[in-house]
């Protein structure tokens, strides 16, 4: 029998809890766990392919759900409780924290995601927290979602710095942030070597006086960088100047 209903005696305000995994020892176990716990009720158990009706019948408050089971897509399992009257909040309880995973969880509307390996009275708390309007999330989880939003405003800014630039000066940024010198960039855009100079001058300054390297990270991040197909020819004169900045290296001298 894959559904089970729950046991012990819950208090009044408690939380009611329904665990959706195919794995029967971890519903068991988080089941005994609860059953310990006086302000959680599990009101019981399924695999995901019960998952709906289930919900439907017991309509708990939260959802702990596998979106990794056998038997059952989870986040179509989580689409279709989204759309249930009355759904409950549903924190994901799995095993990965692969972002693919995570973002489709919470761009499907789940209310927390957590891991397996949570310390069962962190999860408990995590629980309690949805009262409060909080969304819990593992630490890794929370980590990568704050690096993906760090990334996306270092974007948005490296483009708001390029939008300062001449066309002039950001064609030339683009051929420094290409590891170019300022000979090679001034025989690139048919100008003098003075002149070129004069270009990369300005648009550093522009940048917020920042270094050629510094430079080339925020072109490539603006993503106008584009690489001239004879590039090999001038390895040996960017070498001498030091290495040629590629996204991966610049990205470890400017954070």
């Amino acid at each position: 029998m894959l559904m089970t209903g729950g046991g012990g005696r819950a208090r009044a305000d408690s939380v009611r809890v329904a665990i959706v995994d195919d794995e029967p020892l971890m519903r068991i176990t988080l089941q005994r766990f609860f059953d310990t716990t006086p302000d959680i009720e599990v009101v019981g158990t399924c695999a995901g392919q019960e998952a709906v009706p289930f919900l439907a019948h017991h309509r708990p408050d939260v959802a702990l759900l596998d979106i990794q089971m056998l038997g059952a897509d989870g986040m179509t399992v989580l689409r279709q409780i989204q759309s249930l009257k009355d759904s409950p909040k549903v924190i994901v309880l799995t095993k990965s924290c692969q972002e693919e995973y995570f973002s489709d969880a919470l761009f499907l509307g789940a209310a927390g995601y957590l891991l397996k390996d949570s310390d069962p009275e962190q999860l408990a708390q995590d629980i309690r927290s949805l009262k409060a309007g909080r969304r819990p999330l593992a630490p890794d989880v929370a980590s990568a979602i704050i690096t993906g939003y760090l990334d996306r405003c270092r974007v948005d800014e490296a483009a708001e710095l390029v939008a300062r630039l001449s066309p002039r000066e950001r064609y030339a940024l683009s051929l420094l942030g290409c590891g170019l010198t300022n000979t090679q960039i001034a025989r690139r855009m048919g100008i003098a070597a003075s002149t070129a100079k004069d270009h990369v001058s300005a648009l550093l300054t522009k940048l917020g006086n920042v270094t050629r390297v510094q430079a080339a990270v925020i072109a490539d991040r603006a993503g106008i960088i584009h690489w001239p197909s004879d590039i090999e020819a001038h390895h040996e004169s960017i070498a001498s100047h030091g290495y040629l900045p590629t996204p991966s290296t610049a990205r470890l001298a400017y954070v």
